[in-house]
């Protein structure tokens, strides 16, 4: 309810100050941007369960780093049929609120939002040990200075474990990650399992499998059938204890 009473509230303040200069509606007085004002309108035209469905999205891009699946989608709203969610996400999809990847299984991704608070979304924390079920946490951790503002493809993670130390990654440490679907060859990556488990590896592609390679010569690598990379590793941070 809170969610809908603040989208309205933004939508109503892009509205009133509407201008048409020629180029399309401006939105004069709006606090957010030209794209911002439209998604905003376009939120206000949906049907109670396209809201749902959206909500749901950015939810859980919000707080682990990435989209539901469509199967999530489905479990969540007890809606039996891939087509029938299929449906709602094509509905996004046209009204511009969210952008698929074709044959990328969680690749929906928000195609705009309003700003909120500085910093970079702190998702939970990430296995670098066994593989482990990821914890999701909903913080944020402004690294604007250090990787340049506005970089919404970027997200943090809480490592656990040891198994990257000789990477200098250490449980406690903080996982700066660049969300793409792809890796090269031995790049240290968040890879999530067909089990739904999550880890920083680094990754190797090989026949038939996929090895996740720990940084630390007392672990064994793990194999997996089938993995799908969500982001690559591009900074470490650490508070030094006092």
């Amino acid at each position: 309810m809170l969610l809908f009473l603040y989208t309205r509230i933004l939508y109503l303040s892009c509205v009133n100050g509407v201008q048409d200069r020629g180029d399309g509606p401006q939105f004069a007085g709006c606090p957010l941007s030209h794209a911002e004002c439209i998604a905003m309108s376009q939120l206000d035209k949906l049907t109670s369960r396209q809201r749902e469905v959206y909500e749901f999205i950015r939810d859980k891009i919000r707080t682990r780093g990435y989209g539901p699946t469509v199967r999530e989608i489905g479990t969540h709203f007890h809606i039996s049929s891939p087509n029938g969610v299929m449906c709602h996400l094509k509905a996004l999809e046209k009204k511009g609120l969210i952008n698929r990847e074709p044959n990328m299984s969680r690749a929906i991704m928000l195609a705009t939002e309003p700003a909120e608070q500085r910093g970079l979304p702190l998702v939970g924390r990430i296995a670098a040990g066994a593989l482990d079920e990821a914890i999701q946490e909903d913080n944020r951790f402004d690294f604007d200075e250090l990787f340049g503002s506005g970089r919404d493809d970027l997200f943090v993670l809480k490592v656990k474990g040891d198994s990257m130390i000789e990477d200098q990654i250490s449980d406690g440490d903080y996982a700066v990650i660049r969300r793409q679907p792809t890796a090269q060859r031995g790049q240290t990556v968040v890879a999530l399992t067909g089990d739904g488990e999550a880890s920083l590896k680094h990754w190797f592609p090989e026949a038939g499998r996929i090895r996740l390679q720990p940084a630390n010569s007392s672990m064994d690598p793990i194999y997996v059938d089938n993995a799908q990379v969500l982001g690559v590793l591009v900074g470490v941070v650490r508070r030094v204890p006092r």
